[in-house]
């Protein structure tokens, strides 16, 4: 298959290189701004982790600057800039955006398709900003940001892929030249020495660019309903779980590890809920033998269900939702990055 598509992939890319050769030679135009812009992208089509690095992002720079996050909104139902508000909804603004607005109460989040217009909107409404994180612009150059940090996973790294259809890549592989830091996401908790070598070694990082190694740390399963806070998770044998994201596996294998039955209900990433899916998803919950059971979904799919009437279908029913966090492989490289990202913010403030 990846045969026959190969020559859409390669048409493809002629019209990425031409694209990229017109704003490298200024022919298209890239806007550059006075306030610390940080790009956190891929690029993969998704999956790579982009919300649990801007969210790390955030945890690092909150106490110290007042951050802003400035995303494209996918899957919102509305157009142009949004501010995130005290009652907005995820239709307004997007489920990723609406989970930094969530969990993070000291910082600003808005949405824009088109991030110039976005980050003047942000910055006349608080010029007090002192960084705006954009949430997967690696493919916008029309912004120029100061810092570009370029997210590949370690099991599917972008060397190894081929460009949309044949392959996962929404951008050629020369891209990750404007990177000034590569980080390697979904590593194993423990890293070998010569596995981390060889990651190195394919990825021929430019003398300029730093390379990074992290991996997912899955947190305590959170209760979202009072049956779910009533459950006591040790007798818990059987684990429901529905999710829409873009790589779900990672969070199989760990609830496969930690409960003696796991079935799963995949949808697609982004994926608005309709009556019939919550249906499928209880009907499919209580067809789960034995009465030690739960549903688990993501903190994404949370905020596809928190502002609709969908979450009170799940009243009776012992949902959890499972956070996640990022972690360096590499205590010395934690404290490089860290070091990193608050000297470029604080010498261009």
């Amino acid at each position: 298959m990846k045969f026959l598509l190969a020559p859409v992939s390669w048409l493809y890319a002629i019209g990425l290189h031409i694209r990229h050769k017109l704003f490298d030679w200024g022919m298209l135009k890239s806007e550059s701004f006075s306030v610390p812009l940080i790009c956190v992208g891929n690029l993969a089509l998704g999956g790579t982790g982009k919300t649990p690095h801007t969210e790390y992002l955030i945890r690092l720079l909150q106490d110290k600057f007042k951050v802003a996050v400035l995303s494209r909104g996918y899957g919102r139902k509305t157009k142009g800039y949004v501010l995130a508000k005290q009652d907005t909804g995820y239709e307004e603004i997007g489920d990723e955006p609406m989970q930094y607005h969530s969990k993070f109460n000291d910082i600003y989040v808005a949405v824009d398709e088109n991030r110039c217009e976005g980050v003047k909107n942000l910055m006349a409404f608080a010029p007090d900003t002192g960084v705006i994180l954009l949430d997967d612009a690696y493919q916008h150059r029309q912004i120029k940001p100061g810092l570009n940090i370029l997210l590949t996973e370690y099991y599917n790294n972008y060397k190894k892929d081929m460009l949309v259809p044949a392959g996962t890549l929404r951008d050629v592989k020369s891209a990750a030249k404007r990177a000034d830091i590569i980080i390697v996401t979904k590593s194993p908790r423990v890293l070998l020495p010569y596995d981390k070598r060889d990651i190195i070694n394919v990825i021929k990082a430019k003398p300029y660019q730093k390379i990074f190694f992290t991996y997912i740390d899955f947190q305590e399963l959170t209760p979202i309903t009072s049956a779910a806070k009533a459950t006591n998770l040790q007798d818990i044998k059987s684990v429901y779980l529905f999710c829409g994201i873009a790589n779900p596996y990672p969070l199989e294998d760990y609830l496969k590890r930690k409960f003696n039955t796991l079935i799963t209900n995949y949808y697609s990433d982004h994926h608005h809920y309709t009556d019939e899916d919550i249906n499928v998803i209880l009907d499919g919950f209580d067809s789960v033998i034995g009465k030690n059971k739960i549903i688990v979904t993501t903190e994404k799919d949370l905020m596809r269900l928190t502002k609709a009437s969908f979450i009170d279908k799940f009243d009776n029913v012992p949902l959890f939702t499972i956070p996640i966090e990022v972690r360096f492989n590499d205590k010395n490289e934690e404290r490089t990055f860290n070091n990193l990202i608050i000297d470029y913010v604080r010498k261009n403030s």
